[in-house]
């Protein structure tokens, strides 16, 4: 078996109050970088599935080539291999254009059996990527995680909670899987696995590589313009009864064809 980990790297958390929306849209962002937060607890997750399960694992990013510290974290953490995606051309790409470089990605690697990925990241919030690598693949997707129970005879059996309880699912193999933070607690890397992952010479793929030869490009809305103001009455309905009261609201209705 074999897992994918989605990974991506973001400014240090404790930096991001100094980061501007500019820099994040551009890519030049000047804090310190580090893995996500929340990818730790996929990678953990990873690493954990080899373990019970004999699966191997390969940590994934986007990003311009040298951006590659998330992915020594990962693999400082115990994560068997790492893979950069260069797509230069998706840099200003929406959601849809990560996950069609993203799912390539896991196509390249092939016979993945799971797709690992935080809940978010905490410089875009939206939850929304692994939803499009999903799509893209064709493959099940389970969200909000807790705990992989079980993966045997080609399905999956996990743990998930949402809003009120929480539920046992059973799902064939392939899936994309969202963990939330309640599923483990990520490692701290050890000595041997920076040093290690500091000497890690990480493939980088471009677009044409994975056989993307044009990335979609974000919606750019310009020339907007206000929508011409409307101007509205208030208009009180009296009368001596509810009754009353009622039927000149039905004849005012029927007045302006509202009914």
């Amino acid at each position: 078996m074999k897992v994918a980990v989605l990974i991506k790297q973001t400014p240090d958390t404790a930096e991001l109050p100094k980061v501007s929306p500019e820099e994040v849209r551009s890519g030049d962002v000047k804090a310190t970088m580090v893995i996500n937060p929340w990818d730790e607890y996929a990678a953990e997750e990873a690493i954990q599935l080899g373990d019970r399960f004999g699966a191997s694992s390969v940590a994934i990013s986007l990003g311009k080539e040298g951006e590659t510290d998330a992915l020594k974290h990962a693999l400082a953490m115990g994560v068997n291999s790492a893979l950069l995606v260069d797509v230069e051309a998706a840099r200003e790409g929406d959601v849809w254009a990560v996950a069609t470089a993203l799912a390539a990605a896991v196509q390249h690697e092939g016979d993945v059996d799971v797709v690992l990925t935080g809940k978010m990241s905490v410089d875009g919030n939206s939850g929304a990527v692994y939803t499009g690598v999903a799509c893209k693949l064709g493959w099940n997707l389970l969200v909000n995680v807790t705990k992989i129970v079980d993966i045997a005879d080609g399905v999956v059996t996990a743990e998930r909670s949402f809003e009120g309880g929480q539920e046992t699912v059973t799902m064939p193999l392939p899936v994309v899987i969202s963990v939330a933070k309640e599923i483990n607690d990520p490692r701290y890397p050890s000595f041997m696995g920076i040093r290690k992952a500091s000497r890690a010479k990480i493939p980088v793929l471009t677009a044409q590589e994975l056989g993307l030869e044009s990335i979609p490009r974000a919606v750019r809305w310009e020339n907007l313009r206000k929508p011409e103001a409307r101007h509205t009455e208030v208009q009180i309905i009296e009368g001596e009864t509810v009754e009353e009261q009622a039927a000149k609201l039905v004849d005012a209705l029927l007045a302006e064809k509202v009914i």
